[in-house]
């Protein structure tokens, strides 16, 4: 029987769609929050359904907005739908996919689209049929969106004989591209004649048709270049006209198509000939269009005493703590590209400008120097330029080309970076702005020279560009000084007095958004100078404010994010100098913690009374605890002592939620290494959970508890023996998996060594530990294989070679491990006799033999067979042959 809505749930349902159409941001909030509890009764899907397809009453808008509401129902939790309730959904798509309204025709193509790609055209059989008779209807909106909705393509010859129409043209290329990017097969079967039908509408007068062939030829570029590259002389050609297309969505479109051909390995050389034409249409499109300034508000050049609105700020989202092995921290992948935005936030929208930018950018990084010949005569006009906007587009086009053209720009520095540090005074606000990115891409060069020379004049013109009258230029100033504190680190601290009263001001100056940057610049600060900040005079200077901003805030506001994240690498530079101030902040962190922990098992309990706790707070209370605990050392013991933290620190252990594992495990470790008096009660519970979690699916997470194992093995000594087997095997398969990241490896490969005195498995196969820097990790963790040796010595014959490999990785042992080196390598050799040796020794590749008989006097045998830079007994290659 038919489904209907219960009047009164419907008139609720209606309400909440209206709601949610409202700009008030308070009003957004109930909406969600009604929205997620809606959400419990799937029966709120079929509403959402119904007011789509059947409340023709309505308006198109709320209509739309819910099939858009079901249509992220479908991709969150669709499994979970009842099956009266999905075949209901299914079956209204497809009697209403010939709607009126062009809005509501697409909404339920996407609909379609959606619950197709979750795997649901098996049990959807009716699916294909359907669309397949719809597209032969006369009625052109049911064709529509039976093209645009299938994930099959439409028979190919009715396709065609939709493009007769002018009108329709655009419509009928924009359905067969839905199916570019999956192969779809009958297009694969077809791709020539649709190329050449491409080609025959490549210059047609309508700017849809124009973008639609654009789109098409760039996913034909990623998907099937075979079939473009006899053409691509003459589709580069037409490109090069179509990013000059007057219609700017035109011109967009065909710009991604150099963004694309870059990643591509022929690219260098199809399009190097076309240099000289491309790079001045990139740099042309690289200028604020009309619309972009005033969009930016760009005549307006002191807003600082305007308050952001709410819109303006983004949602901020904490990274967790990983911990990294020391001299060899490294940035999670891709926070460099998310930092090189060229300060357009306003215009949140992609855009010629910034693609034009993003394709230089990649081109750069593919012909180096090459390119430089053809930009080079451009840019000193452009960045000498009486305009302000072509001088502005100039620095944008320098900050672009910087990391992919550095070696070729060296020379002109000198004279180009003293000319940028003075458009930090620019009239206009937006070529200061982009005057601090550009600076910031070239922080590397200017920290490498003597620091009067381009270091002290850029610092102190930044420091004042933080104090500017603009927001955006305020921004963009905090965001280049965070970049330039982390290139320069302890360069900085002669300015340390200078730059803390900067930062200091700008605490009292700034609005909302600008703020939570500042907390960043702050933060980073402390991370690039380290103990150099706890000076009395610093901590006097800093301290104040930070605590005046941590007391207004409430425990529930998320501003606390990023200023916990400030305080978290304040208190680890301060280290004692921090102790005045730590209580307070102590018993918040815990506080948060508990509250947190507190509403989760409340939700579980109650999903339909309490809603789902952030767990963001618990996160960073977490990695501000690690920071006390880091910085202050030993200190942190009465506080723990007089504190809960250990309890709540086993309930965070086991939380679902991955990031606060591995927060809780970097906390664990810190511990350990601070007071290891209270981990030490709680070790028999601890241990299962930590073996648990040596999940390398989880990268973070498995990091982290191998760190706080090792950390735990250090302070247990022989009496880790107990809990070996809890955590060895587990450690030894991320040890022999392949693709293991490198920091895993080595956190591994080195707490495994420290697992004492535990029999030796078969992790020599490992190459993770001949493969890291000699530092004082791989000092601990080589010192620990020795012993180990020494304690189980018939544990390493099989795997000898492995051990020789990873000893003559070493550079510079200190003087005790190389004798340790001798006495083990000359023992073996001794113990299995010369002859065995001999034998033994013809599997080593000659690099190997020669740095053993160099640098620890065995003498191998002379190579056998050709071996020549393998081990014998792995294939794998040899460290020496790679490295020398």
């Amino acid at each position: 029987m038919d489904w209907q809505p219960d009047e009164q749930g419907l008139q609720q349902v209606l309400q909440l769609l209206k709601d949610s159409q409202s700009p008030n941001t308070a009003t957004q909030r109930i909406v969600q929050d009604k929205l997620k509890q809606l959400n419990q009764f799937p029966d709120f899907n079929n509403y959402l359904i119904f007011v789509l397809t059947r409340l023709k009453s309505e308006d198109e808008p709320t209509r739309s907005l819910s099939g858009l509401i079901l249509k992220n129902n479908v991709k969150a939790h669709y499994q979970s739908f009842p099956p009266p309730v999905a075949d209901f959904i299914k079956q209204e798509c497809l009697n209403n996919i010939g709607d009126a309204s062009s809005l509501i025709r697409a909404t339920i193509g996407i609909l379609i689209t959606t619950i197709a790609s979750k795997g649901e055209l098996q049990m959807w059989p009716e699916l294909l049929p359907q669309l397949c008779n719809l597209l032969n209807s006369e009625d052109y909106n049911t064709c529509e969106v039976a093209g645009a909705g299938g994930l099959g393509p439409p028979p190919t010859t009715h396709l065609w004989s939709l493009w007769s129409p002018a009108e329709d043209l655009s419509h009928a290329i924009a359905c067969v591209n839905q199916f570019i990017m999956d192969r779809a097969q009958a297009l694969m079967d077809n791709i020539d004649t649709f190329i050449e039908h491409l080609f025959a509408l490549a210059v047609d007068d309508d700017p849809e048709v124009r973008k639609n062939v654009c789109r098409a030829l760039v996913m034909l570029l990623e998907v099937r270049i075979d079939r473009l590259i006899p053409h691509m002389h003459s589709i580069i050609q037409y490109m090069l006209q179509r990013t000059q297309d007057h219609d700017e969505n035109v011109a967009l479109e065909a710009c991604e198509f150099w963004l694309t051909l870059a990643e591509q390995p022929i690219c260098k050389e199809v399009l190097a000939s076309h240099l000289v034409q491309l790079i001045p249409i990139l740099v042309n499109g690289m200028k604020y269009s009309e619309i972009d300034i005033i969009l930016l508000k760009g005549d307006v050049e002191e807003d600082e005493a305007v308050p952001d609105s709410e819109q303006d700020i983004k949602p901020r989202f904490h990274k967790s703590r990983t911990v990294t092995l020391p001299h060899e921290a490294e940035r999670p992948d891709g926070s460099e590209d998310a930092e090189d935005d060229d300060d357009d936030d306003a215009l949140s929208d992609w855009n010629l400008r910034k693609c034009s930018a993003a394709a230089l950018d990649v081109l750069a990084n593919v012909f180096r120097e090459e390119l430089l010949p053809h930009l080079l005569p451009l840019l000193k006009g452009l960045l000498f330029h009486p305009e302000w906007v072509v001088k502005e587009s100039g620095i944008l086009v320098l900050g672009a080309i910087a990391e992919g053209c550095m070696q070729g720009m060296v020379p002109y520095l000198p004279e180009l970076i003293p000319h940028l540090i003075q458009c930090l005074s620019d009239k206009k606000a937006l070529v200061r702005s982009i005057a601090c990115w550009t600076l910031s891409r070239y922080a590397h060069w200017v920290v490498s020279q003597p620091p009067d020379m381009h270091l002290k004049p850029l610092m102190t013109e930044l420091l004042k560009r933080i104090l500017d009258g603009n927001k955006r230029v305020q921004e963009a100033a905090c965001s280049a000084f965070a970049t330039l504190e982390e290139e320069a680190c302890t360069e900085l601290v002669p300015y340390l007095s200078y730059i803390l009263d900067t930062l200091v001001f700008a605490f009292g100056k700034y609005q909302h958004k600008n703020l939570l940057i500042l907390y960043d610049a702050i933060g980073t600060l402390a991370d690039s100078v380290g103990h150099h900040l706890n000076q009395p005079e610093y901590i006097q200077k800093l301290m104040p404010p930070l605590i005046q901003k941590w007391n207004e805030l409430k425990d529930e506001d998320k501003d606390l994010f990023p200023l916990l994240e400030c305080l978290s690498s304040v208190a680890t530079a301060l280290q004692s100098g921090f102790l005045p101030y730590c209580e307070p902040v102590y018993q918040r962190c815990v506080t948060l913690v508990q509250k947190t922990l507190a509403q989760a098992m409340m939700y579980t309990q109650h999903p339909e009374q309490y809603e789902a706790p952030d767990k963001d707070f618990m996160i960073v209370a977490l990695d501000l605890l690690s920071g006390l605990a880091e910085g202050l050392g030993g200190h942190v013991e009465q506080l723990v002592a007089r504190s809960n933290i250990m309890t709540l620190l086993f309930q965070c252990m086991q939380d679902s939620m991955p990031e606060v594992r591995q927060s809780s495990f970097a906390l664990l470790g810190d511990l350990t290494k601070a007071c290891f008096i209270h981990v030490k009660p709680c070790i028999a519970e601890f241990m299962p959970i930590l073996g648990t979690n040596l999940n390398p699916e989880f990268i973070s997470v498995c990091n982290n508890a191998t760190w706080a194992i090792g950390e735990i093995c250090m302070q247990m000594g022989a009496e880790m023996q107990p809990y070996v087997q809890m955590v060895l095997n587990n450690l030894v398969e991320i040890i022999n998996r392949p693709n293991t990241p490198k920091t895993l490896l080595e956190n591994t490969g080195g707490h495994l060594a420290r697992l004492l005195p535990a029999p030796l498995p078969a992790f020599w196969r490992c190459t993770s530990l001949r493969n890291i820097r000699d530092n004082e990790e791989k000092d601990s963790a080589f010192r620990g294989i020795c012993m180990m040796i020494g304690v189980n010595p018939g544990g390493v014959v099989q795997d000898f070679i492995f051990f020789c490999d990873a000893v003559a990785s070493w550079v510079s042992p200190k003087d005790d491990l190389r004798d340790m080196f001798y006495k083990i390598l000359h023992g073996f050799k001794d113990q299995v006799g010369e002859d065995n040796w001999q034998q033994f020794s013809e599997q080593f590749p000659p690099l190997l033999k020669e740095r053993l008989a160099a640098f620890y006097g065995v003498s191998v045998c002379v190579v056998v067979g050709g071996i020549t830079g393998e081990c014998a007994a792995s294939g794998s290659r040899c460290a020496l042959v790679e490295g020398g």
